[in-house]
């Protein structure tokens, strides 16, 4: 079993994801069990990732379904191509066909709008279908997941059942804006992704920035690991740090200084009353403290 996890793990770092043995292993059982993943964590930890990870890892197609407030559980399923179902009709204006005739050639799958479900379920081959931000969507749109999730099948009125030939893999994110469903979280496996370890980020800054400084990549896994202990509004993510590694690279900075910091802090943060509180921390005891290996 152990050696199963550590093929996961190297096929996650052969897919450019600086990974661990709990999120392998979570890999390895979502797949195994052909169970959903629900990955929660702080925004930019590299919850979506996994799944994209996953779909490279696989060779499959990645399919995303993006969750936001007042989304509809049938928009995620399909709609109907109205524009071209009426120049349909209008071109077949004098053909005198029947009625029951018409409606069964503009209800069919050549004018159905597949959404992110029902791409999922029509694959020739099984893709990862990537839930993401479920927080953010309703508990009408969970109770429509589960249901889904139970047997891999739709109705279409028009059309009928359809029904999985290749279910797909799934992974759900989520932030915790909301508190999930109870019989969300018994379907789905769980995951907890939390700020990668100093010695964690600057694998991920060097694996994902090639060709920075060594020392830099060092300075900047301190600096953000401190950085995180700060009372902020909008705690940075892997994201900013790799967005700010990848400013200086381009700088062509080979460590950090305190007017290098400040011209570059909008890459980090993202929020004027952080930068305020980051002001105020750095009058207190200078750059040292944030360049630092915490014990």
């Amino acid at each position: 079993m152990r050696e199963e996890i550590r093929k996961i793990q190297s096929l996650m770092e052969a897919a450019e994801y600086v990974t661990d043995a709990p999120v392998a292993t979570s890999v390895h059982l979502a797949l195994s069990l052909k169970k959903p993943l629900l990955i929660e964590g702080h925004a930019g930890v590299g919850k979506t990732e996994v799944a994209k990870v996953m779909a490279r890892m696989l060779e499959t197609n990645l399919i995303r379904l993006q969750c936001y407030e007042g989304l509809d559980a049938s928009a995620t399923l399909y709609e109907w191509n109205y524009q071209k179902q009426l120049l349909h009709i209008k071109l077949g204006e004098g053909a005198h066909k029947p009625v029951d005739q018409e409606e069964h050639e503009i209800f069919s799958e050549a004018f159905l709008l597949k959404r992110p479900l029902l791409q999922a379920i029509t694959q020739e081959e099984s893709p990862v279908l990537l839930v993401d931000e479920i927080d953010r969507g309703d508990e009408e749109l969970e109770a429509f997941m589960l249901e889904v999730f139970s047997d891999w099948q739709v109705t279409i009125p028009e059309i009928g059942t359809i029904k999985a030939t290749h279910p797909p893999h799934v992974v759900l994110t989520s932030n915790r804006t909301r508190e999930l469903s109870d019989a969300l979280r018994r379907r789905c496996l769980y995951l907890w992704i939390d700020y990668p370890t100093y010695e964690k980020e600057i694998a991920i800054v060097e694996r994902k920035v090639p060709g920075i400084d060594a020392r830099l990549a060092s300075e900047v896994a301190r600096f953000m690991e401190s950085l995180r202990k700060v009372r902020l509004a909008k705690v940075p993510g892997v994201a900013e740090t790799l967005d700010w590694a990848q400013a200086l690279a381009t700088l062509h900075a080979d460590h950090l200084d305190e007017a290098l910091v400040y011209e570059t802090l909008g890459c980090v943060l993202k929020d004027a009353d952080d930068i305020k509180r980051f002001r105020a921390e750095v009058g207190k005891a200078g750059l040292a403290p944030f360049l630092q290996v915490s014990g």
